[in-house]
C-alpha cells in the first residue's frame, strides 16, 4: 500500500504520516523504518531532527537519503513499512544538490514507488504544500514548485490513499477502502 500525506508546514502531517504507517505495521508486522531525507545543514535543523527521533520512539530504523531514494529502498526487507519524510526536501536537494534533471527526478519517485509495489512495501510519503499561494514572482521558484507538483501529481496518482493534513485534522481525498486494504497492497 501506498499513502501520500501532504500539508502546510508545521500543519501535523509527520505525526498523522506516523501514526497512520504505525497502524499499518501493526496490521503487517515485519520492520519499520524511516527514510529521512533532510540533512542536518545547520544546528535548527539538527536540533528538528533530534526531537523528531525523540518523538518516534524505539522501534525505528532511519536511513538517511537526501539524494538516492532506490538505494535506501533497496536496504529495506520486502514487506516492512517506510515511512519517506519529506519529498519536498528530496525534491529541493534533488534539483539544485546534484540529483540530476527534473524527468531524472520523477522517473527515480515512478521507479521508487513501482518497486515498493512488487516488494510488497507500506509505503507513506509526506511532502509540503507549497504551491496554495500566490504564483512566485521569480522563474527559477515557478519551476521548482513545477517540478514538485509533477511530483506531487505522480505521487496522487498511484497511491492508495491520499491525505491533505490541515491545522492537524486530516482531509481524506483518496480514501483506502478498508475491506479492500488486502486487494491494493
Amino acid at each position: 500500500m501506498i499513502a501520500f500525506v501532504s500539508g502546510g508546514a508545521r500543519c501535523g502531517k509527520s505525526r498523522f504520516a506516523e501514526a497512520l504507517l504505525c497502524r499499518w505495521h501493526v496490521q503487517r508486522g515485519g520492520r519499520r523504518w524511516y527514510l529521512a531525507t533532510a540533512r542536518a545543514a545547520d544546528t535548527e535543523m539538527a536540533a528538528r531532527i533530534a526531537r523528531h527521533r525523540r518523538e518516534r520512539g524505539p522501534g525505528w530504523h532511519t536511513l538517511e537519503a537526501p539524494l538516492a531514494l532506490d538505494v535506501a529502498l533497496a536496504r529495506v526487507g520486502d514487506g516492512d513499512s517506510v515511512l519517506l519524510d519529506c519529498l519536498t526536501l528530496w525534491a529541493s536537494q534533488w534539483r539544485y544538490g546534484g540529483g540530476g534533471s527534473d524527468d531524472e527526478g520523477e522517473a527515480l519517485l515512478a521507479e521508487c514507488l513501482a518497486a515498493a509495489r512488487v516488494r510488497g512495501i507500506a509505503l507513506v510519503v509526506v511532502s509540503n504544500d507549497l504551491n496554495e499561494d500566490l504564483p512566485p514572482g521569480d522563474a527559477e521558484t515557478r519551476r521548482y514548485i513545477a517540478f514538485l507538483q509533477r511530483l506531487h501529481r505522480r505521487l496522487a496518482h498511484e497511491a492508495d490513499r491520499v491525505v491533505e493534513v490541515v491545522a492537524g485534522l486530516p482531509i481524506e481525498w483518496k480514501p483506502i477502502v478498508e475491506n479492500d486494504a488486502e486487494t491494493t497492497g
